[in-house]
């Protein structure tokens, strides 16, 4: 079997940003529209897409939050009784004008000015505003309350700058949206939310996160407390991989959702909200990815198994082919992370070798590779895709199983890989957290020589606000940095603000991000 190295064409040290789009490419992912900012989510791409929905979607509804569905249209009348949502969007709405085109009389088309619409309609940035109409409408009484919706939805947002799964035009999310009593229920659901997005950033995609409160300078439009889980990506910068919201009564206020207290009178509803995006694609391509493409976690890989006969064209491979039909019967009768096993027996036209390679850019994390002497023997030739090369001789890293031993292993295999890399990343991401900086200067500093990839420090602020927060983040940009989030259950701070000078009340990542 060839062990010629068949890595893409860019190194993630080279060029990241390069080395991101590659991959993309080469493992068949995704690919541009001809919309700018748009992109077409091919099967492989979509498929983990998938795998990560129906995974979030059973911790959603374990949390008895129920799925519903609201138009793709919003009227503009919905974001002008809430000033500061809309003031956070505007500039990135896309609006509906008109209800039909006319010919222009040289063989193109325009909108009818006989058909501009009475209202222009937003097309959905975000379900805020909408969700508490139907809210207004579905509570009357505390019996009604919680009301715990979500849905699975695409969204668009007008982006200047996009890089596909992390900052694109349209893109798809769940968000859900959830009414309470009072205020301590809401931020209890707030905080499970954020809960839950961590649970599976770790144990289905094997990122690990951080969670914690975003400043007041990052919160989301309207919202009295925002909450994010931050990844570390392989250069360094943050990726916020989902956020959960406390908006108080704000928007209860705005769209009139009120109910019937206990002791009968009106008192307006504290609301929630809180989502992640196909971004945790580009997430887990950052996080997991290496010099020869994707690897994918187990959790979350379509195809968890790839068998790749080694056909010839010739009368033999009838028997080649009944050789791994029975071991593909053998694998999808086993479990792994708790689910049926996920097999692809690949019988496509082409060399099994060139096929090998598809699938080690695409990131499977168990390749089989069977030749005639491997059923001569008995055995399989397989290979683990977090553990490809041999350290000891540069050589693919491929063992040889008796085929019927296969079964039995497979399921622990699996959970090892998906183990195994998330405990990589974990110690990665712990290794390039620097603490202990106690002055800006040494902060500018560290992110102007930590070479290319300086990771996140942690300092301590006295949370300032208003217009000392805003001249704080202004020192922020002018290094190209972002505050990313207080972490949650942080030692308590124990020095000076190194924006203020004045006594630090909490410890704070700052970070360059996507």
């Amino acid at each position: 079997m060839s062990n010629i190295r068949h890595a893409l064409n860019v190194k993630r040290e080279d060029d990241f940003a390069k080395w991101y789009q590659t991959v993309i490419a080469e493992a068949d992912l995704a690919e541009e529209s001809g919309v700018r900012g748009c992109m077409v989510i091919k099967p492989w791409g979509y498929g983990i897409w998938e795998r990560i929905q129906r995974l979030l979607d059973d911790r959603i509804k374990a949390a008895g939050v129920q799925n519903c569905y609201f138009p793709l249209f919003i009227p503009l009348k919905n974001f002008e009784r809430e000033a500061e949502h809309v003031d956070g969007f505007a500039k990135e709405m896309a609006v509906v004008t008109h209800h039909r085109l006319i010919a222009d009389g040289e063989g193109g088309l325009v909108p009818d000015p006989e058909a501009k619409l009475e209202e222009p309609l937003v097309v959905r940035p975000t379900s805020e505003t909408i969700f508490g109409d139907a809210m207004a409408r579905w509570i009357q009484s505390w019996r009604n309350l919680p009301l715990l919706t979500n849905q699975w939805a695409n969204v668009v947002r007008w982006e200047m700058r996009t890089r596909m799964f992390l900052r694109t035009s349209e893109f798809l999310w769940q968000e859900g949206h959830t009414a309470h009593e009072n205020q301590d229920q809401a931020q209890e659901e707030t905080h499970r939310a954020l809960e839950m997005y961590r649970a599976c950033a770790e144990e289905d995609l094997a990122m690990p996160v951080i969670a914690g409160e975003k400043p007041e300078n990052e919160r989301f439009p309207g919202a009295v407390e925002t909450w994010s889980i931050e990844a570390m990506m392989q250069d360094g910068k943050a990726l916020q991989a989902g956020t959960s919201h406390y908006l108080g009564t704000n928007f209860a206020e705005a769209a009139n959702i009120q109910f019937q207290d206990r002791e009968g009178a009106q008192q307006y509803c504290h609301t929630t909200s809180w989502g992640v995006s196909t971004r945790m694609v580009g997430g887990v391509i950052m996080t997991h990815g290496d010099d020869d493409g994707l690897r994918v976690p187990p959790a979350i890989a379509p195809h968890q198994v790839i068998i790749l006969p080694m056909l010839r064209d010739k009368p033999e491979d009838e028997a080649l082919l009944e050789y791994c039909r029975e071991l593909y019967g053998q694998l999808t009768a086993q479990t792994a992370l708790g689910e049926k096993t996920r097999i692809w027996l690949d019988t496509a036209p082409g060399k099994a070798t060139a096929k090998r390679w598809d699938w080690v850019r695409k990131g499977a994390p168990v390749i089989i590779e069977v030749g005639g002497r491997d059923m001569e023997a008995g055995v399989v030739s397989l290979l683990r895709r977090d553990k490809m090369w041999n350290p000891e001789n540069g050589k693919v890293a491929f063992a040889a199983p008796k085929r019927d031993d296969v079964a039995g292993e497979i399921g622990a295999m699996l959970e090892d890989i998906q183990a195994n890399l998330f405990n990589e990343a974990r110690e990665r991401r712990d290794a390039n957290i620097t603490r202990g900086i106690s002055d800006w200067a040494d902060v500018a500093s560290h992110f102007a020589s930590g070479g290319k990839y300086p990771g996140w420090v942690e300092v301590q602020w006295s949370k300032p606000s208003g217009d000392a927060l805003e001249k704080v983040v202004e020192r922020l940009k002018e290094h190209k940095l972002t505050f990313r989030n207080v972490p949650r259950g942080s030692d308590a701070a124990d020095g000076t603000c190194i924006f203020t000078g004045e006594p630090a009340v909490e410890r704070i990542l700052v970070a360059r991000a996507y």
